[in-house]
Parts: structure tokens; sequence; C-alpha cells
């Protein structure tokens, strides 16, 4: 008998599904709920012309008020079919850090899928109850037949991003801030993630952008767009309280080095003007987009700056087509794209 070794793909290898969570707790987006759901189906619309999307919703009235929704956006009654519904009960929508983060396990020369199932704490408690979304990848597990293993540790999916050739970026903010995984060392952390991630190398950033609850999660600062690129998000204003914290995270990429010791190609992506809501300011970023089958979902702000940020990512990803998706209403929620998004990996 081998030992099991697990390995990640990067978010741009094909996809066999999108999961997402669909959106109910009116107090995540509190005053502004009422157009959320319709992001949410825009979203579905334009992934399932290339992949399946499933959707976890609590009830049959959740699931043919989604469904109506979908299907005014969809392009054809084929997309249509590539929407799959599970009465799976979540907390809140935040798919990205409560859903299933597949990996591929290989044992005696066999590879399959299963799930990592990471604990899940809301973020480090801010957000009470979370029982039901801790025990999605559980109910995930479950629906598919597949595999699942608990390393014992705190982790939301948008606290880390791979290259799919041994190397994932997070920051320090989040992933030794005591109030996710206060018994565990910096080590001890790093070991797992190479455990069953099946990285090399951890390239630790710094800080968080502003409004940001989850403490500094990674998806919406520097993402690899291929295994050697990574775009990072940047402030030119030196007046805006982002500014520092984003020069410290990009000239930490431009001394990162790969597994093999090369230096990272690193990529420029703007920040958008600050949004503010209710005198709040919130987590936009463009870094928060989701790469899907042929093509990309690009969070938009209604920001001048929306325009060159999307030429940026057509450079980066010039196979895929790329979407641009209204999230003046979305960000309210203190997320984008991403943070709803989960990729599910296809063996094939």
């Amino acid at each position: 008998m081998h030992d099991i070794s697990y390995t990640m793909p990067p978010e741009w290898a094909e996809h066999d599904s999108t999961w997402l969570s669909w959106p109910h707790k009116e107090a995540s987006w509190p005053g502004r709920f009422e157009p959320v759901p319709d992001v949410f189906a825009e979203m579905a619309a334009m992934l399932c012309r290339y992949e399946t999307v499933n959707i976890n919703v609590l009830d049959d009235a959740m699931k043919k008020d989604a469904s109506r929704r979908i299907l005014k956006r969809a392009r054809t009654e084929a997309d249509m079919r590539r929407i799959r519904f599970h009465f799976v009960p979540t907390d809140d929508a935040w798919c990205r850090d409560h859903g299933p983060n597949y990996v591929f396990a290989t044992e005696d020369g066999a590879t399959r899928k299963v799930i990592v199932d990471w604990n899940y704490n809301a973020w480090g408690g801010k957000y009470e109850p979370y029982d039901s979304d801790d025990s999605v990848p559980e109910k995930i597990a479950s629906i598919q037949d597949i595999g699942i293993v608990k390393p014992g540790m705190v982790l939301e999916g948008g606290a880390i991003d791979v290259n799919g050739r041994g190397l994932l970026l997070t920051t320090e903010a989040c992933l030794l801030n005591p109030n996710r995984n206060p018994s565990m060392t910096r080590d001890e952390i790093e070991a797992r993630l190479m455990r069953f991630l099946g990285v090399r190398k951890v390239l630790w950033l710094g800080d968080g952008i502003l409004g940001d609850d989850t403490d500094g999660h990674v998806d919406d600062i520097a993402r690899f767009v291929d295994e050697r690129t990574v775009v990072v998000a940047v402030e030119e204003d030196p007046l805006d309280e982002n500014y520092g914290l984003l020069q410290d995270n990009y000239r930490r990429l431009l001394d990162f080095t790969d597994t093999e010791g090369h230096p990272l190609h690193v990529v420029k992506l703007p920040m958008p003007e600050p949004v503010y809501y209710d005198n709040e300011r919130l987590p936009a970023s463009y870094a928060n987009f989701y790469i899907a089958n042929r093509q990309v979902l690009v969070p938009l702000y209604r920001s001048s700056r929306d325009e060159a940020a999307l030429d940026i990512l057509r450079r980066c990803f010039p196979s895929r087509e790329i979407v641009g998706i209204d999230c003046t209403d979305l960000i309210w929620g203190l997320g984008a794209i991403h943070c709803v998004t989960h990729e599910e990996p296809s063996l094939r």
C-alpha cells in the first residue's frame, strides 16, 4: 500500500461544473438584497453555456425562483439543461469559502477525485450560525458519492490560490490570524497545505484590502492566471488607504520565485475607484474574477477603470471570452464573483 498524494488543479483547468449556493440571507445585503438573486442568475446563465452549474437551494420554492430567473437570461434550452439543483442547506451564499475543495487523489497509480473538507467557522466566528455551511462539503460528497478527507484545519477557499505546479498564494493577515487556527504555527499550516493540496511552496502576502471582513483573502489581491503569471491589484493613488498594503504585496511578488527558482511574471491590475455604501468602504476588486470553461467572469463596479481591467484580463486569457458582470449590488455583501463560485475540476 502506497501513501495517497493529493493535487489541487488550478482554476483554469477543465471544469466538470461550477457550484453556487443560492442567496437567501437578506442580512448579508442589508437594505439591498432584492437585486442580488438576479446577479446570481446572470452568472449561472453565462456559466451554463460551457459547463454544468450545480446550485445549492433550501427548498422547492427557492429552486423554482432561481430557475425562473436563470431561464429569463439563458441563451438556449440546451444551456438550461446544464443547470442542476441540489437541496443542500446553507447559512449564506459564499460558496468559495464553504463549498467543496476538490483535489485529485493518487494511490497505487490510480487517480480519483475527492473533496478536502476543511473546517469552516465563518471567517473567525464573525457570523453565526454557520453549521449548515460547514457541512456543505460532506453533503456534496454524499450526493456525488465521492471520498472526503478532513485535514482538521480552518481554511476558506478564498484564502488560497494555486498554479497547479506546486505554488500556493495566501496572506499572513488571514491564515495566521488567531481566529482561525490559534494552536497552529506558520510551519504547521504550511505543512497541512502541502499535504492535502499537493503544493511544494507557499507564497505569503501581507494584508488584505479595506472593507474585507475575511481578514484578507488573497482572491481580492493577487491571482495566478497561468503557471508563471500573477495579476496583482495595485492602487495608483498614494493617498488611498489601500495604497501602501498593495504596494507591499506587489513588492513581495516581485521577489518570489517558483519551485525551480524562476521569478514570477507579475502583471498589475488596477483597483476601481473606492466603492462606498452607507458610508462604508466596500472590498471592490477586479482580482475577484472567476475562471470558467472558455470564459472569465469579471466583476465590474461602474468605475472609469472597468475597461482597463477588462483589457488587462483579455491579454492574460487570450483563449477565453472575458465577461464583465455588474457587481455594484453584490459587493454590498462584501464579496464578488469569485467569492460565490467554486469550480469542480474534471479528471478527463
